[in-house]
């Protein structure tokens, strides 16, 4: 009678590795020529979702733990800094408020087309990718509640990043310090534009191919222009922490550390910046603060000016 063995034996592992390379090789064609995946990567998303929230829950009450076992003193320090910041904040407002007002009757008496506030929903935090090589995080909003690929995030301090990918009740998102992600900014000194590049720390980004003859400095602050469509002007972006000038080479090497908690933010805002085509229509509004108005009068007059001109003869005609 045959012994009948302990261990079935199955494939051999090389065939079993030859298998999975295949399927995955299979899986990033169909992904890169096909946009069905797209759909099939959103549904996945949803359905894991929930293992997501379930997930983070020991994060939550482990918040919730620490908060109501915190002694008192602990508590009464932390009301008196936020009332201090209130007080800060509202002294801050009130100086805004009256800027303002004055910022809104000099561009009525430039006939500049008024500024308008940028919509905006709020999300929090459900997991940050574990990949060292890749600075992404998932929020809990998805195109359920209008977040789209491209979308803007920022947190208390300045800009995030942008939304890459979008499910039903989730989102994940780019983060700025990304050594793939990059955006135009302006200096807010003086209005010079560069463009941003993170370098894979959440530290620092790169400002890139800034000439070495140019007005910047240690502390000067970097915001969104809005020249790229995407993200909306006047958002902080970094604050230049290094300006090093190597003798013979026509760019400066500039460091600047990020305005948003990358690491430690758990609250955030999506923004609604208004369409490219309205943005497009008042692109003099934010780079020259001319509004459409005077601009349209600027090139009839020029119009006019170029009719009323005698024509001048061709090489091709003769000349008496």
């Amino acid at each position: 009678m045959p012994i009948k063995p302990l261990f079935s034996h199955g494939p051999l592992p090389g065939y079993r590795l030859f298998f999975c390379v295949l399927a995955a090789s299979a899986l990033m064609f169909v992904d890169l020529h096909f946009t069905r995946m797209e759909q099939v990567r959103a549904q996945m998303s949803m359905v894991v979702a929930p293992i997501q929230w379930v997930v983070s829950v020991p994060s939550d009450l482990l918040n919730w733990g620490s908060l109501a076992l915190s002694d008192q003193q602990a508590l009464v320090d932390e009301n008196r800094r936020l009332r201090e910041q209130i007080l800060t904040l509202s002294h801050r407002g009130q100086r805004l408020a009256n800027l303002t007002a004055e910022n809104s009757e000099l561009r009525e008496l430039l006939r500049a087309a008024k500024r308008r506030d940028i919509p905006y929903i709020t999300a929090e935090l459900i997991s940050l990718d574990n990949d060292p090589f890749s600075h992404q995080m998932v929020v809990n909003r998805g195109h359920r509640n209008g977040a789209y690929v491209g979308q803007p995030v920022i947190d208390a301090s300045g800009l995030v990043g942008q939304i890459t990918a979008v499910s039903a009740y989730s989102s994940r998102v780019l983060l700025l310090a990304d050594a793939s992600h990059a955006l135009p900014v302006q200096l807010n000194r003086n209005g010079l534009r560069f463009i941003v590049q993170g370098t894979g720390r959440y530290s620092s980004v790169n400002v890139m191919y800034v000439p070495d003859t140019a007005d910047i400095r240690e502390g000067d602050l970097l915001t969104t222009s809005g020249l790229a469509g995407r993200f909306p002007p006047g958002y902080p972006v970094a604050r230049v922490t290094e300006v090093y000038h190597d003798p013979g080479q026509p760019f400066a090497r500039v460091t600047a550390e990020p305005m948003a908690q990358l690491q430690r933010s758990r609250h955030f805002l999506l923004l609604f910046p208004p369409p490219r085509a309205e943005v497009d229509e008042h692109a003099w509004d934010e780079t020259l603060d001319i509004s459409s108005e005077a601009l349209s009068s600027s090139l009839q007059l020029s119009t006019n000016s170029s009719r009323a001109l005698p024509e001048q003869p061709t090489s091709s005609q003769e000349v008496p």
